[in-house]
């Protein structure tokens, strides 16, 4: 288990390419997720060994964003329809993968979710409506890139059956938690404005799938929009 007996671990960043921060202005709003609070991007990878210890990203053809109920109580079962992504975030998802020591065995396919949460006085920005919850997937990387005028956003992970968390923490700028995602849940505390004015905090999320189990496609699409019907 790359990981570790405790299942993450928090890693620091490496300094992110110019245009990252900027096209963070640019995410449209999140019409599922946030209450008008959320603005993002979404994209997928498959991930195929490449020479020496490097990884070739592939992106794929863009498809609408579709995840099972089981894993997200609010945006599961549905269809959800996202802009792709501007930017290149492969260099920080390199990062990622060589902390997790993913396995080269076989190919990967990877989301990756550019996340804006906007937060003010008297309306915080609720970054988990879902609960605690697992992704479904076999790793989850949160990366936190900027946090403007914010308080919360405190990342709390559990056990399974547990009655409270083991471990919680408020990432910094420059930080990432990598997660076993079927080992431990997760959630995190709304995002809070700090003076009463307006903020946000910016991040992208990376989940690792190995190609085979097929969260990319037609056919995982079906299978998480006939649960919903179900």
């Amino acid at each position: 288990m790359p990981l570790g007996a405790e299942g993450f671990t928090v890693i620091d960043l490496p300094e992110v390419a110019s245009d990252i921060l900027p096209s963070y202005d640019r995410c449209p709003v999140d019409d599922y997720m946030g209450n008008g609070t959320r603005f993002k991007r979404f994209s997928q990878y498959k991930l195929t060994p490449a020479e020496g210890e490097n990884w070739s990203f592939k992106r794929l053809p863009h498809r609408d964003y579709t995840t099972y109920k089981k894993f997200n109580s609010v945006g599961g079962g549905i269809r959800r329809v996202y802009e792709p992504i501007e930017v290149d975030f492969t260099p920080l998802i390199s990062e990622g993968i060589r902390e997790l020591g993913l396995d080269r065995s076989e190919p990967w396919q990877i989301n990756v979710h550019q996340n804006r949460t906007r937060a003010e006085g008297g309306r915080p920005g609720p970054l988990t409506p879902e609960g605690v919850h697992h992704d479904g997937h076999e790793f989850v990387m949160i990366a936190i890139l900027n946090k403007v005028n914010v308080a919360g956003g405190t990342t709390r992970l559990w056990k399974p059956g547990a009655d409270a968390p083991f471990w919680s923490g408020t990432l910094d700028a420059g930080q990432a938690v990598l997660l076993d995602d079927r080992g431990l849940a997760h959630d995190v505390t709304d995002v809070l404005s700090a003076d009463g004015g307006p903020g946000h905090r910016d991040i992208v999320i990376i989940a690792f799938s190995r190609w085979a189990e097929k969260w990319y496609g037609e056919e995982h699409d079906a299978a998480a929009l006939e649960e919903q019907d179900a």
